[in-house]
């Protein structure tokens, strides 16, 4: 069984189009209302971390009713997430990670409430990646490394020189988190984008083209299987 799954959420859009969803914010819910589903298959099946691609980088380039839409699903559902008590009852803990301060003030907010609500609970580790994207993770995390207060005042070739993989993977995002083992994108698009470019040299891929917000127990199931039949070589 895989420890820890990363899905990338795709295909909101074309499922509301096939829908006949009006608004953006009601596609984005469709997909938001998902989440629930998924969070107790995970509990089910004894997944200790799952990681959703919410949000990326680039995803802001498109037009502002839906980059407004999409966030105001988003803070509905972290918003939920705190008052839910099957959250509470298996102890979810929630955090998110990203360039959080590209999101508006409003979803920052139901950020910190959602993160403040679960800060204790050891239960399954659910990692939203919102403003995220996989470079701008691996930038950080060396700027991060070279800012650390005992090498500011370092000369470039020593810092350099010092700069080791294991230095790097302490600066990310979320250093604690494990390595992807399984990744899911949704909507039959076979791409990583940059999801977790970092976290997952070592991952299994499973693609489906169903979209995100139709996605079913039997679609999770059936990436779950495809895992297990497979050998991993971790590069050997």
């Amino acid at each position: 069984m895989p420890r820890h799954i990363g899905i990338i959420l795709d295909g909101n859009r074309r499922y509301g189009l096939s829908n006949h969803l009006t608004g953006f914010e009601a596609i984005y819910a469709s997909g938001a209302d998902r989440l629930d589903d998924l969070l107790a298959w995970c509990i089910d099946l004894g997944i200790p971390a799952v990681t959703l691609w919410v949000f990326s980088t680039e995803n802001f380039d498109r037009a502002p009713e839906e980059v407004s839409g999409a966030m105001r699903a988003v803070e509905n559902k972290l918003r939920s997430l705190c008052n839910n008590e099957d959250i509470h009852r298996a102890q979810v803990h929630v955090r998110t990670v990203g360039r959080l301060e590209l999101l508006p003030h409003s979803t920052r907010a139901a950020v910190q409430a959602a993160e403040a609500a679960t800060r204790d609970y050891h239960g399954l580790e659910l990692t939203l990646a919102a403003a995220y994207g996989g470079r701008e993770e691996i930038v950080d995390a060396v700027k991060s490394y070279l800012d650390a207060p005992e090498r500011r005042d370092w000369p470039a070739s020593k810092a350099a020189a010092a700069l080791t993989a294991d230095a790097i993977a302490e600066h990310l995002y979320a250093p604690n988190l494990p390595d992807l083992d399984l990744v899911i994108r949704t909507s039959g698009e076979i791409r990583l984008s940059g999801f977790l470019l970092w976290q997952s040299a070592y991952s299994e891929f499973y693609f489906t083209d169903v979209f995100w917000p139709a996605f079913r127990r039997i679609d999770f199931l059936r990436a779950i299987r495809a895992y297990q039949q497979r050998k991993r070589r971790f590069g050997h």
